[in-house]
């Protein structure tokens, strides 16, 4: 049976609701993560949070590649472009929890939902892609509601603003590596790379910041580990399930969820332009992830 004829049956759209329910589920682990990983900033380095984080992370690798073997699962086509990747979103998860213990949760994801917008004017030059005008509209856009959050002129942009800021250039270079590498390697190649090399990294940093934690603490940094573990388990269950344009859509719930986890737990208050500044970004990055769907379905002649 042909991939086309698939997608119309009824099995094909069960897959489909199956792959985002898989997905929302993701975004709301992640976002309890941001929130945990927030409360934990607080009183901790970010450095030294991250490191518990990948600590487990890398673990689980240990034991994937212990099984499959190292050799078949480390094996590359682009290795040192994988170890690159994988040590940056190290860094940038240090960055970005700074980010949510400075600045907050929301106003940052407002600021971060402008990474796959990034992502689409930046995949013409460093990837070849070819992104037309309806897509560079919704770059264009986007970039305006990312001056409304930030709000240039009328108000100083402080470090905690530019933390964010550099925090999701950061991501965004992370996921332009990660459409490199999917040419080449599989997506539980890349996954295994991201652990090893990023606990690698947080354990030559992350223990210079060591500091003693309350009970409550390791509670919390425990929960924060098993939910990483279930959320990146969730995350490919998706992308198992149904096509990466059909549920990608679904990521920006992260923002939603961690945003009213801002507001409803450390009291955060949100500007009326960072929720309108929000709200313009989130709706540029939906229209381009539908016209990448459409041009992805002409491709195929569906």
């Amino acid at each position: 049976m042909t991939e086309t004829a698939v997608a119309a049956t009824p099995s094909g759209e069960t897959n489909t609701l199956r792959g985002v329910a898989f997905m929302v589920a993701a975004a709301i682990i992640f976002a309890a993560q941001d929130g945990l990983s927030k409360a934990l900033a607080e009183q901790h380095s970010a450095l030294f949070v991250t490191m518990w984080r990948y600590w487990a992370f890398g673990a689980v690798c240990l034991v994937m590649l212990w099984r499959k073997g190292f050799r078949a699962g480390l094996a590359s086509g682009q290795p040192r472009l994988q170890i690159v990747r994988g040590v940056l979103l190290a860094l940038e998860i240090c960055v970005a929890i700074t980010a949510f213990a400075l600045l907050g949760l929301a106003p940052t994801h407002a600021i971060f939902a402008f990474m796959p917008l990034l992502v689409v004017a930046l995949s013409g030059p460093v990837l070849g892609e070819q992104v037309g005008w309806r897509r560079w509209t919704a770059v264009g856009i986007g970039m305006i509601g990312m001056m409304l959050i930030i709000r240039p002129g009328s108000r100083a942009v402080t470090p905690e603003l530019g933390i964010a800021i550099v925090g999701m250039v950061m991501f965004a270079a992370y996921q332009l590596m990660t459409r490199r590498v999917a040419r080449t390697d599989a997506a539980m190649t890349s996954f295994c790379y991201t652990g090893l090399f990023g606990a690698l990294t947080m354990t030559l940093i992350g223990p210079w910041f060591w500091s003693w934690m309350t009970p409550w603490e390791v509670v919390m940094l425990i929960i924060l580990c098993m939910t990483g573990m279930g959320g990146h388990y969730l995350l490919i269950k998706a992308f198992e399930a149904a096509e990466a344009s059909a549920i990608q859509p679904f990521t920006y719930l992260q923002t939603v969820f961690a945003s009213a986890i801002g507001v409803a737990i450390f009291g955060e208050v949100v500007s009326p332009w960072t929720i309108l500044g929000g709200a313009i970004v989130v709706s540029a990055g939906l229209f381009a992830f539908w016209r990448e769907r459409v041009r992805a379905k002409a491709a195929r002649g569906l």
